[in-house]
């Protein structure tokens, strides 16, 4: 892999890189700060910062949500971090039958009766006390998997028949998260998976041949859904809603009151921002309810209506630096799992971001995937603290 150094480091029979000193590279105890990412700390309670203070604002004129439960979010999400950055995560590495069945367990949790819950037309929820999303939790658990599965063959994947059990593994999880269904959440397993395939070594033949496959499903997907619209009245692979919004991604402009309202009253908050915005609570499409979903999936429309072109660049800039602080402990991993369980996180970050921005301005289809550290939502919150911890392992242990 690129960005390894060997010194002071070999390689086990499956593939894996270890150091070959407890005491790391320099074979000195490392000091207390040193075991600490101090930049992905800094970066993180920026954006934390900023992201509570937009849904602040964003919840004011709506008692659906409730700010000292996103507090709440946040303080087990810190618990959740500390949690994996004290345990050794190369200790997961070869449990990847545990993994697999610890994803499918959690996916499929909220069809169980009792606790089970449904919402917004999906199985997506349970109910436990507390109401949380298994799916969002279970994002740590695929993370784990694909990059357990891909460490495995150190680096480098020539084997077809490898290739296709590597895919089978990380296929189960998106399977099963749309029985529920949820293509958002499906879409970030299927990023998670491929970035783990492109960096853990897998051939680009296989991968050309894979893009290839899963652009033509998808025709076939519309194509079959056709057939059976004609044959029984209704779609079927695909939900009315879902159409819809790829047909307002097509056309923005095709049904504004109606189908696309949703995209263009964001892209009507977006612009009304101008380059400095209206001020804090200030956003009149925001605050009188023209801006649907706002403290979640249109929560970026917030934040540019009330601070602007600067206010947006500003969050760009910390996402920017999260990435890249990222990336560089991933090149410092001690070993291949870790590099790949933080280009995970990493691909799935990015995805998100990119997702979310752009399909409040119009640039990517509408999904229900909300921005990282800055839309509500408790189970999110902890699931992001969770993977900033597990980053912090693999810092912590680096070589």
């Amino acid at each position: 892999m690129a960005g390894f150094n060997e010194i002071d480091r070999v390689r086990t029979p499956k593939g894996q890189y270890v150091s070959a000193s407890p005491l790391g590279g320099s074979g000195r105890p490392k000091r207390a700060i040193d075991a600490v990412p101090v930049p992905l700390v800094l970066v993180v309670v920026a954006l934390l910062g900023y992201g509570l203070l937009v849904v602040w604002s964003a919840i004011q004129t709506n008692e659906n949500y409730s700010f000292s439960r996103q507090l709440m979010g946040v303080a087990m999400g810190v618990v959740a971090m500390l949690i994996f950055y004290s345990f050794d995560y190369r200790r997961l590495a070869n449990y990847t039958t545990l993994l697999l069945i610890v994803n499918v367990v959690l996916i499929l949790s909220p069809h169980l009766p009792v606790i089970g819950v449904e919402s917004k037309g999906a199985q997506s929820w349970v109910k436990i006390g507390i109401q949380l999303q298994p799916g969002e939790f279970a994002k740590i658990t695929v993370i784990l998997l694909d990059a357990a599965v891909m460490s495995k063959f150190g680096g480098r994947l020539d084997d077809p028949r490898e290739f296709i059990k590597a895919l089978a593994y990380i296929a189960i999880p998106f399977l099963c998260i749309m029985t529920q269904p949820d293509l958002g959440t499906g879409l970030v397993y299927l990023v998670i998976g491929a970035v783990t395939l492109i960096m853990g070594g897998a051939r680009w033949k296989y991968l050309i041949v894979l893009l290839g496959v899963f652009v033509g499903l998808i025709v076939a997907v519309f194509a079959v859904d056709e057939v059976l619209k004609n044959a029984t009245g209704e779609y079927v692979l695909l939900q009315q809603y879902q159409r819809n919004r790829l047909l307002v991604f097509l056309d923005p402009s095709a049904d504004v009151t109606g189908t696309g309202f949703n995209l263009n009253q964001a892209m009507i908050a977006i612009g009304s921002g101008g380059l400095f915005g209206k001020g804090l609570l200030n956003g009149s499409q925001s605050s009188l309810g023209f801006v649907p979903e706002s403290a979640t999936d249109f929560i970026f429309c917030v934040l540019a209506e009330q601070f602007g072109f600067m206010g947006a660049l500003v969050l760009l800039v910390l996402y920017l630096a999260l990435i890249l602080v990222s990336i560089r402990i991933a090149r410092e991993s001690s070993d291949l799992f870790g590099t790949l369980i933080v280009m995970g996180i990493v691909g799935m970050w990015l995805f998100q971001i990119l997702e979310n921005i752009g399909m409040d301005i119009g640039l990517m289809p509408i999904t229900g995937i909300p921005l990282p550290f800055m839309s509500y939502g408790s189970s999110f919150m902890m699931v992001n603290f969770a993977l900033l911890g597990l980053i912090g392992s693999v810092y912590a242990h680096k070589g």
